[in-house]
């Protein structure tokens, strides 16, 4: 047996033996990583294969703890020795370890290894296998470390997705899917993201497996609360909690969106309660929401359920405990190296605004809108804020930019409700500075609904994620905001939906 360090091989590191030599010769070793390099490249190619093979054998019998610990070691020289198909699972395995612990850029590089591997080997279904799951399990950790704008992470949900129809492999279809939904859904294509969800939900009927059936719900609480269908959102959101097993379904963190279905339930229903009219029930199940979440201690789980949490205290009226909880929210993203699922500098200036910071909101407003995510969410969410500043009397002008640099969006729809960005123009011609005056309220029309009207901007941001949203309001149809006809958050005399 060679006497060498199991990583060296391929890899040199100083410290370690070189490998050179005859068969009849010691090992000769050498602390310059040059040295071993040049050691390294005098050997065949078959010698070299010969010597990662017995590596790789040698660390499947007397190592397997060591394996355990760091599947890439022996991916790597499974690879190396020209066993492909067991390299790839490998680095599958590796990958895999790595977004268990959160280490999703370092995920990220293992499964691409094993793509690239699996590139190499020859066309049948059991290649196709291990390529889907790659690009499924690539997608999730891409889509974890770079937010839900990650180019990759669509890339690899469709390059699955059709791999698994081509196969007929329905539960690799689902998982596909799921992805697809969770990035278009999130990224402001609601109706495109319904589509999916519905998609989703066909695929489970007259399914056994109640992990899929929890998540084709998972995707429909949200697309749900998203169309503005809370009551629908809340009903999805109770069949999914009586299917939701937290110990049996913690796998689910690494297969469907990166975060726990369970906890996502109770933000969701949260808000659903709230836009229903509920707010001291809304208040509740998103505390219990929080409290799951901190007892799972899943980074991307607790980082959705801070956030959604802030929103939820600001339409609540309670700027303290959203600055409490956003606090929390970037500490966590900045310490866990995630990606932000909504621009901070917005419910920031939501909440210094509801403090009467104005000065201070605005800024926070305008430096968010700098950004890429902003950008991504600059029509819904600085609509909505317009309107709360012209309630509240502040000038609104000081949101735009400065004389001579326009936006390129200032031509086009940037509300949820199909109205352009001229109406919200007007109302800012109208605001006196400091709010000496109030401005005149645009026609109703211009809104969904009455009770659109009344919401406070961060519900409404949440319930209109695109300006994708609204799209039946130009083709003549009302949209349907909440089955209730009260204002949200109202007291209530009849009891809360079960």
């Amino acid at each position: 047996m060679l006497s060498c360090d199991w990583g060296s091989i391929g890899s040199p590191r100083p410290g370690c033996c070189s490998a050179a030599g005859s068969r009849h010769s010691p090992p000769t070793c050498s602390s310059h990583a040059l040295v071993q390099d040049a050691a390294y490249s005098t050997l065949l190619r078959a010698r070299r294969q010969e010597l990662h093979a017995r590596v790789a054998a040698t660390l499947d019998q007397h190592f397997a703890d060591l394996v355990e610990r760091q599947p890439e070691l022996l991916a790597h020289h499974l690879t190396a020795a020209g066993n492909n198909e067991r390299a790839v699972d490998q680095w599958l395995k590796a990958g895999q370890h790595a977004a268990e612990r959160s280490a999703h850029t370092e995920a990220v590089r293992h499964f691409e290894r094993g793509l690239a591997t699996v590139a190499v080997l020859p066309d049948g279904s059991a290649r196709d296998r291990q390529e889907i799951e790659l690009q499924v399990a690539r997608g999730l950790s891409l889509l974890t470390a770079e937010g839900f704008l990650s180019v990759g992470a669509a890339q690899s949900y469709t390059r699955a997705r059709e791999l698994a129809e081509e196969r007929g492999d329905a539960r690799r279809l689902f998982m596909a899917v799921y992805g697809l939904w969770q990035l278009t859904g999130s990224t402001g294509n609601i109706r495109t993201g319904r589509k999916f969800s519905d998609r989703l939900l066909q695929l489970t009927t007259g399914e056994t497996d109640d992990g899929l059936r929890l998540q084709a719900h998972h995707s429909a609480w949200t697309a749900s609360l998203l169309a503005g269908e809370p009551l629908a959102a809340h009903e999805h959101c109770e069949a999914g909690r009586r299917l939701y097993d937290p110990e049996l379904h913690r796998s689910h963190r690494l297969l469907f969106g990166g975060h726990d279905p369970g906890v996502c339930a109770g933000y969701v229903d949260a808000q659903a309660h709230w836009v229903l009219g509920y707010p001291e029930k809304s208040s509740l199940i998103g505390s219990e929401a929080l409290a799951l979440a901190e007892r799972i201690a899943h980074p991307f789980t607790l980082e959705i359920a801070l956030l959604w949490n802030t929103m939820l205290r600001l339409d609540r009226g309670e700027p303290e405990l959203a600055l409490q909880l956003l606090g929390a929210y970037e500490a966590l993203v900045a310490e866990q190296q995630l990606a932000f699922v909504l621009e901070p500098r917005f419910l920031r200036g939501a909440a210094l605004s509801a403090q009467g910071a104005f000065g201070d909101a605005v800024a926070c407003l305008r430096a968010g809108l700098t950004g890429r995510l902003g950008q991504m969410t600059f029509g819904p969410t600085a609509s909505a804020t317009w309107r709360k500043h012209w309630r509240i009397g502040v000038n609104t002008r000081l949101l735009l930019p400065r004389r001579g640099r326009r936006w390129k969006h200032r031509r086009k729809r940037v509300s949820a409700c199909g109205r352009r960005s001229s109406a919200a123009s007007k109302v800012s011609r109208s605001l006196v500075s400091t709010g000496s005056k109030k401005a005149k309220a645009p026609s109703k029309r211009r809104f969904v609904s009455r009770d659109a009207n009344r919401r406070s901007p961060m519900s409404c941001a949440l319930r209109r994620a695109s300006p994708g949203y609204g799209e039946n309001v130009a083709e003549g149809k009302k949209p349907a905001i909440c089955s209730r006809r009260s204002t949200a958050g109202s007291p209530r005399v009849s009891t809360p939906p079960t």
